[in-house]
């Protein structure tokens, strides 16, 4: 559809209005002609709006006889016009041409490049390995094999299950799916223990194979042996398995938080001032030579690719600065203020690490000094402990 509307602008069209009483006819002929009318819109019965190319035009005054219709030209559209209006301005249509012919030469050169479906996997790491292989930023296309690209990334990363690359204009996506992390798991075939991952308290432990070494209530240490991957016989002496069990135990988690009694805070106004710079590559043009006229400001920057088409980069990036005025301001904390202060803090920061899991209880120690306070928070949780460590003999 786009592709139509570009070829529909360099070679020209018209919008026409096309009057009379036998407009459906018009309409029969023009089709049995194979004349392209489009932007059809009925104004009423006797007058209807649409558009054709210019090179057609000329066949409709027949047409036009035949059904007794009479037709004007609503506008005049397209590149043919546009040279018309001015091909007395030589210096216009030269630079006219020059933009083309830098447009047609930019095509040929890699622009902007796009990784997707990375979740855990970091853009960068995925680029580095693509950039060896000659895929990176104003890279000329034909020089590039989309082949060796996804082979490259397949033996550099085995967390990657699929991967390919497509080229679109000045545009390449790399598309990747990210394999599914599985844990080292020890060959049923061997022997092995389970081992303590972590400092706990057990609270269960079920073996379905092996020898319990610990009860419940007991204390380990990580690395201690929590199921013996043995049986030991009175007659036969021990025998090696692998051992396997469900294991249960209270763990800690601890996360401490300095909070000043008396902090000084940004208190942000309505004041802000908005700067543009253009970058190619590592070089920068800054449209304002002048610095903000706040004393003291934050700086957000938001870059953006200009393009002509959705996927026809260019070697351009448009960079806003934006300053946003701030004051300074000094804010003083009660002790409970500051205390539920770091109670949140540390929550915050424990949030993914007791992410299903089962809280037991909380405990809260508070350590004042002069000028700040200390909270120190600890969550007493309960989950599954143990991992399979392989006996060496």
């Amino acid at each position: 559809m786009k592709t139509n509307k570009i070829m529909q602008y360099i070679s020209g069209y018209v919008d026409i209005i096309i009057e009379g009483y036998y407009i459906e006819r018009f309409i029969n002929i023009c089709t049995n002609k194979n004349i392209l009318l489009w932007n059809l819109k009925r104004e009423n019965s006797t007058t209807l709006h649409a558009s054709i190319d210019i090179k057609n035009f000329k066949e409709l005054k027949k047409i036009c006889k035949t059904t007794k219709c009479k037709i004007k030209i609503k506008n005049k559209r397209g590149l043919p016009f546009v040279i018309k209006k001015y091909k007395k301005r030589k210096v216009f249509v030269g630079l006219l041409l020059i933009l083309i012919l830098i447009i047609i030469v930019l095509s040929n050169f890699i622009w902007n490049i796009e990784v997707e479906g990375n979740v855990n996997i970091p853009k960068e790491d995925i680029l580095n390995i693509a950039k060896e292989e000659g895929l990176e930023i104003g890279k000329f296309k034909g020089n590039i094999d989309n082949k060796e690209v996804i082979n490259k990334i397949r033996l550099e990363r085995d967390d990657i299950a699929w991967v390919g690359v497509d080229i679109k204009g000045t545009n390449a996506i790399i598309k990747i799916v990210e394999a599914d992390k599985k844990p080292e798991i020890v060959n049923e075939e061997e022997y092995c223990n389970i081992v303590a991952d972590k400092d706990a308290i057990i609270t269960k432990v079920s073996a379905q194979n092996g020898t319990p070494l610990v009860k419940k209530g007991d204390v380990v240490k990580k690395g201690d042996i929590i199921v013996a991957g043995w049986f030991e016989g009175k007659y036969t002496g021990n025998r090696y398995v692998h051992a396997q069990a469900d294991i249960t135990a209270k763990v800690w988690y601890t996360n401490t938080q300095k909070v000043e009694l008396q902090e000084i805070q940004k208190q942000y106004t309505e004041n802000s001032e908005t700067k543009y710079s253009v970058k190619i590559n590592n070089f920068e043009i800054n449209f304002s030579k002048s610095l903000p006229k706040f004393e003291k400001y934050d700086t957000i920057e938001e870059n953006k690719k200009l393009k002509l088409f959705s996927d026809f980069y260019l070697p351009f990036e448009l960079v806003e600065h934006k300053y946003n005025e701030y004051k300074e301001i000094v804010v003083i904390h009660s002790i409970e203020e500051a205390k539920q202060i770091g109670i949140d803090r540390a929550a915050e920061e424990l949030k993914e690490t007791l992410k299903d899991k089962k809280v037991l209880d909380k405990q809260v120690n508070v350590k004042s000094e002069s000028n700040y306070i200390e909270v120190q928070v600890t969550y007493e949780v309960e989950e599954n402990i143990g991992i399979e460590e392989k006996i060496v003999f």
